[in-house]
């Protein structure tokens, strides 16, 4: 998940009611909270619609571990065949494979490790969400009561609710104000450094396969 939802969801986690109510200043309290309680609702769609992309890589990542693997042992079998007819060449190119396959493995494993840990992180984020909006709920009907039984006459009560439909377009356009919002460094390395790295790395692999072969030839 992005640092920047995991900083929202923070933010309106730990967000207070009385607060809140504050910062609305002139503004209509209950205009705000409602458009509070919205923004909630959306981050916990926003987090379910990542909660989705990491599951589905989840599951792909772990796919492909299993045709990977699966892959690696039936090679091993056609490693020694083409030892036992003798063809040096077959059996190199099947040593290279199996060795690309070894080195994707670990990366599926992490992948698959990522995404777990992900999964139970957005999970609690949702529950804290819907936890923190079930609150907000709660205080809102009491900061209703505890303003009718303020009001007095009806008429001043009548004079609040008009006052909260005016503001309550004013407070949506205020409530990012509100509520605030908050962004790379890279790196490079020279084009000839890499190229040597490269050829290293090359030689490096061509002699890994050379000795698979040979202990291959040594077992036959």
């Amino acid at each position: 998940m992005s640092e920047t939802l995991a900083r929202r969801v923070g933010r309106l986690v730990s967000g207070g009611f009385h607060a809140l109510v504050d910062a609305a200043e002139n503004l209509a309290p209950e205009a705000v909270m409602n458009e509070s309680m919205r923004e909630i609702e959306r981050a916990i769609d926003e987090v379910r619609a990542e909660l989705g992309k990491v599951l589905a890589q989840k599951h792909l990542a772990a796919k492909k571990m299993a045709d990977e693997s699966n892959r690696h042992e039936a090679l091993s079998e056609s490693l020694q065949a083409a030892v036992n007819n003798g063809r040096d060449d077959l059996a190199e190119a099947g040593i290279a494979e199996q060795m690309d396959i070894e080195a994707r493995l670990p990366v599926l494993e992490n992948t698959i490790a990522d995404c777990a840990t992900q999964e139970k992180e957005l999970e609690s984020f949702i529950a804290a969400l819907q936890a923190k909006k079930r609150e907000m709920q709660q205080q809102l009907q009491q900061w209703r009561a505890a303003q009718q039984r303020s009001a007095g006459p009806a008429d001043a009560a009548g004079g609040d609710l008009n006052r909260i439909a005016r503001d309550a377009e004013k407070s949506g356009n205020t409530f990012d104000r509100v509520m605030g919002r908050q962004n790379a460094v890279h790196s490079s390395t020279e084009a000839a450094q890499l190229a040597k790295l490269k050829e290293l790395e090359d030689l490096s692999r061509s002699n890994r396969i050379k000795e698979r072969l040979a202990a291959l030839k040594a077992n036959k």
